[in-house]
Order: C-alpha cells, then structure tokens, then sequence
C-alpha cells in the first residue's frame, strides 16, 4: 500500500503540538550548574608528574594545537661506580582551545596517563588569543577530574593494582623488619678444660726387629 501523501508532515506536527502542551523546564543556568553527565568532553587536565615529553599527544594531534618545550638534564648515577643518565624535563605544556576539536585523540594514545577529560566547560574569553591556556591552567582543571567508574565486581583485578600491591606488601614487610629489635644472640658454654692426667701419652716404643730368619733352598735343602 502506497504512504498516503502528507502522512510524514502529519507525524511531524504530532510531535510539536505535544511538545507545546508539555511544562517548559528551564535551568536557571548560571546561579543553577546543569548536571553534566560523568564522561562531558569540557577541557583536557594535565597531570604533569606523569608527563615524560615523549612528544606522543603532540605528534598525533590533527589539529597541531598542543605546544612543547622541555629541555635534557643530567641525572646522577643512582649507585656508586654507575653511569650517568639523561631525562626530559618539561618547560611549557600548553593547549590551544581555539583549535581543538576535542576528538580526544591525545588522552587515547598517551602511553603515562599524563591528560585526562573534565567536564569544566567555563573557559570562554573575549579574546581568542587567551584561550592557549598554560600547563598551570591545565593543572588546575586536572583537580576536576571525576573519578574513574567502579569496577564490575566479577571482573578480574587489573594487573597493575597487582603489581602496586605486591611492592607495597614487599615495601611494608621490609619495614617491619628493620623497626623490629635484633634478637639477641643465643650464650655460647665455654668449652672444658682438658684434664692433664688425661693428656696423651707417648706411644710405647716398636719391638725390636726379630733376627731375619734363613732362607729354604728351593732344591730341598741339597746343596750343590
């Protein structure tokens, strides 16, 4: 059967009118926060103790909006007689908003765990030039973070709280064993003295040899 011409129009204007005849809620938006649902793409926090400038984020970004700068330094060797190593530090972390198309794509692929969503939303500027906001800037958004979903109770532990766990075990049994007193040491008896009427006496002296006795011809006796 043929759709009767006009029919989608219809539906449409179904919808409108019971629309208009439902109550308008309005939020009193900004004395009222909205309720923002717990993964809201708003800005990007920058957790920077966990930031090594592997240049990762700003190498995979589409938009080139992530500027770096960091520098080398020196470390010493941990023991004695080890080799010296290097390290990046990092100078500037800094994110151009006015650019970022908020795809996400630096928070997937950075290997530490250094940016992570918030739902912080309230960033607008008059100028376009102050919306690259600094690494500090970045951190502060970082304390808004939400904490992460629980997870399934029959899902298996993630091996790196497995890990952590086990250092953490091994961590707390080595300091108790170092504020633990040493046990005293068991009391050694003094080994007896040696009687002088049991002192070894010497070895009689060897028989005297016996006179060598003759030999039996082997002609029994008959001498030639």
């Amino acid at each position: 059967m043929p759709p009767i011409p006009g029919s989608g129009l219809a539906k449409g204007l179904a919808v409108t009118l019971r629309t208009m005849t439902k109550k308008t809620v309005t939020e009193q938006y900004p004395d009222a926060q909205p309720e923002l649902p717990p993964r809201t793409r708003g800005v990007i926090g920058l957790f920077e103790e966990n930031c090594t400038v592997c240049m990762l984020c700003a190498r995979e970004c589409p938009d080139w909006c992530i500027y770096i700068d960091s520098h080398k330094e020196t470390v010493p060797p941990a023991a004695p007689g080890g080799r010296e190593r290097s390290r990046n530090v990092l100078d500037r972390f800094a994110i151009d908003f006015s650019l970022c198309m908020y795809c996400g794509i630096c928070i997937e692929v950075c290997p530490f765990d250094a940016l992570f969503w918030s739902p912080e939303f309230e960033y607008a500027e008059t100028d376009i030039r102050d919306l690259t906001h600094e690494r500090d800037k970045l951190r502060e958004w970082m304390w808004t973070v939400p904490s992460p979903p629980a997870l399934d109770p029959s899902s298996e532990e993630p091996k790196e709280l497995a890990a952590a766990r086990k250092t953490a075990d091994k961590l707390a049994a080595t300091a108790a064993e170092a504020t633990q007193p040493p046990h005293p040491a068991p009391p050694t008896t003094p080994a007896p003295e040696e009687n002088p009427a049991s002192a070894t006496t010497p070895a009689p002296p060897k028989n005297p040899a016996s006179p060598e006795t003759p030999r039996t011809p082997r002609n029994g006796g008959q001498t030639e």
